[in-house]
């Protein structure tokens, strides 16, 4: 297609910040619609990041729409969905999730929409799941956004220590972008060096503490997350519109368990290339089963 077309889905904190991302840095990206089941606010956005334009270090046409503008776009980015209301479990949260995103994929899909789909509302890892069964599109092209924050929150805990630039730090969080989530400390490395033969045990078990649980602690105190996903959710889309091949741990289909997880994948134009074949430890193993496990245990909670 090669429109270098995004539609954002969603123009809550996070669609907002993706947007606003997307013209602060330069990108491939020619074009922006943003679409919000609120319409005069997707309306008002696109408004307020036109006026940016002249100043911006790109220049990129932004609308509001509809889905039907879904049609000639290289890539449409997911963030609409309900936010977890006190008392509600992830579970209930799942499954209303699950029912809105069915109707939005479907009328998507009905505009002749045959880009990529790049999932960030969560529960991430089950919804890509669905939205690749709601759209019959092949898996490869369906991404979820996977543990890249993840893996960028661990980069920069690492590197605090080490006292290098967190570009330096190789590392992974992989399986699901949640509770179950964890460490890949028997490939971290620094300039070669492994992170294991660098760190304690217990300092690396802070650090994964750490980055599993920072983004309840960033909720708890200004109420969302938004500024960190939207950057890295840029990263992911140059990746796609430059064909860049690069790895990255989306959240992309794993055949044998028949799930969607955080894993290092082989990142183009065409979506998801390859993922990685891995030599884990025994215990990072039983892990990623464990992470494996919950997702299944969500997908079948949802009766579709």
């Amino acid at each position: 297609m090669d429109n270098n077309k995004v539609m954002i889905v969603g123009t809550g904190n996070v669609g907002a910040s993706i947007a606003f991302a997307l013209i602060n840095q330069r990108t491939a990206v020619n074009e922006i619609v943003l679409t919000d089941i609120i319409a005069k606010d997707a309306e008002g956005e696109a408004m307020d990041l036109r006026d940016a334009l002249s100043v911006a270090p790109s220049y990129v046409k932004i609308s509001n729409g509809t889905y039907k503008d879904a049609k000639d776009c290289d890539i449409v980015i997911i963030t609409a969905g309900a936010a977890q209301k006190p008392g509600e479990t992830r579970m209930d949260l799942l499954r209303k999730n699950a029912s809105i995103l069915q109707g939005m994929v479907e009328q998507i899909m009905d505009s002749g929409f045959n880009g990529i789909f790049l999932v960030v509302t969560n529960p991430m890892d089950v919804l890509t799941y669905f939205v690749a069964k709601f759209s019959g599109l092949p898996t490869e092209k369906v991404i979820g956004s996977g543990t890249v924050l993840d893996s960028a929150r661990l980069k920069t805990r690492v590197a605090d220590y080490l006292r290098v630039n967190p570009k330096s730090v190789q590392a992974y969080q992989i399986g699901e972008h949640g509770d179950t989530e964890f460490t890949l400390w028997s490939l971290a490395d620094v300039g070669g060096q492994k992170v294991a033969d660098l760190l304690s045990d217990d300092v690396r078990k802070g650090i994964s503490e750490f980055v599993k649980n920072e983004a309840y602690d960033i909720i708890d105190k200004k109420g969302a997350t938004y500024y960190g996903i939207a950057t890295c959710v840029v990263q992911i889309v140059n990746c796609i519109l430059n064909d860049e091949m690069r790895v990255l741990p989306v959240s992309s289909y794993d055949s044998f368990s028949d799930t969607y997880f955080g894993f290092p994948t082989v990142v183009g134009r065409t979506g998801v290339i390859r993922r990685l074949d891995l030599k884990m430890s025994e215990a990072e193993g039983i892990a990623l089963q464990k992470s494996i496990n919950t997702l299944k245990k969500a997908i079948k909670s949802v009766k579709m």
